[in-house]
């Protein structure tokens, strides 16, 4: 029997993400199922279905071993901690299963497509070396996920010929977007379009919104556009696909060289060794959501 496909999002209490979520999990369903693959898909918390149901719909059609995509852009706490615990719990639920665990999706040629078409819609590629960009990422307590953030920044300008991308971050991380986009000011810039790197719709892209706007409000002189963040569509299929098939058949180890549980890094030695334990997550059947040890990305079972 083949593998199934497990899809493992984080969760969020806006209605439209979800519906979202949804649709997009039934997108890559139709693909799958052409190709005679299960999906299945859920949440680690906030939404429906809990990641227990989905595990549940494939062991119910007599799946023993899925293959999971955390569908996250980078590799912070999630990725790294809470969506392997989750499904390990899983697996201490029904023995006799057991998971290969895919990568994040970004850093990906597939992403900054994505990232070009949003920006497009806003400004036509014929002005865009007149125009700034400020890429707005979720925001991590985790250096190394931050960084991913940057080097999509940079891999933005250098393959879209932008005058400049400026790097901002809605929570945990500077600068915030008012941040972000008055770096690009100081720079020269007058016409500037805040990208949201985001999946779907929720509290955190509307915020990206909202927070760019109030900037514009406040900086006339200044030619401020949103651009619209990632969304479910085909080419997102494919790059969920290719994560697939990585962990069924692949080299899927994440990059530890600069990850703080492993690595000394100035400021962040409180975190070198530190188990990762995954916060509580109130839609766990177990009614806890902690684990022990330091999980990372590339658990495989």
């Amino acid at each position: 029997m083949t593998e199934p496909l497990l899809v493992v999002g984080h969760g969020t209490v806006d209605e439209s993400g979800v519906t979202e979520f949804h649709a997009f999990l039934d997108r890559l369903s139709t693909r799958m199922s052409a190709a005679g693959v299960d999906t299945a898909g859920g949440f680690i918390e906030l939404s429906a279905p809990a990641v227990t149901e989905a595990w549940n719909e494939l062991t119910t059609r007599g799946h023993r071993r899925m293959a999971a995509v955390p569908l996250v852009l980078v590799a912070a706490g999630h990725g790294k901690g809470d969506i392997p615990a989750a499904l390990e719990r899983e697996v201490r639920r029904h023995p006799g299963t057991s998971f290969v665990f895919g990568r994040p999706l970004g850093p990906h040629p597939i992403l900054l497509e994505l990232l070009a078409e949003r920006i497009e819609a806003v400004v036509p590629r014929a002005d865009w070396p007149d125009t700034a960009v400020v890429l707005v990422g979720r925001g991590s307590t985790d250096p190394d996920a931050n960084a991913e953030v940057c080097k999509v920044s940079r891999l933005l300008q250098e393959t879209c010929g932008f005058d400049t991308v400026e790097t901002a971050f809605i929570s945990l991380a500077p600068p915030d977007v008012a941040g972000g986009l008055e770096r690009a000011r100081r720079l020269g810039a007058k016409r500037i379009v805040v990208a949201p790197y985001f999946l779907f719709d929720g509290v955190l892209p509307q915020r990206v919104v909202d927070q760019a706007r109030e900037y514009a409000s406040s900086a006339p002189d200044i030619d401020v556009r949103v651009a619209g963040y990632l969304g479910d569509c085909d080419a997102l299929v494919d790059l969920v696909v290719e994560r697939y098939h990585e962990a069924l058949h692949g080299d899927i180890r994440m990059n530890c060289d600069t990850c703080a549980y492993r690595v000394l890094l100035p400021g962040f030695e409180d975190k070198l060794g530190a188990p990762q334990t995954p916060h509580h997550h109130p839609d766990d059947p177990t009614g806890h959501g902690h684990g022990h040890g330091h999980a990372h990305g590339h658990t495989t079972r």
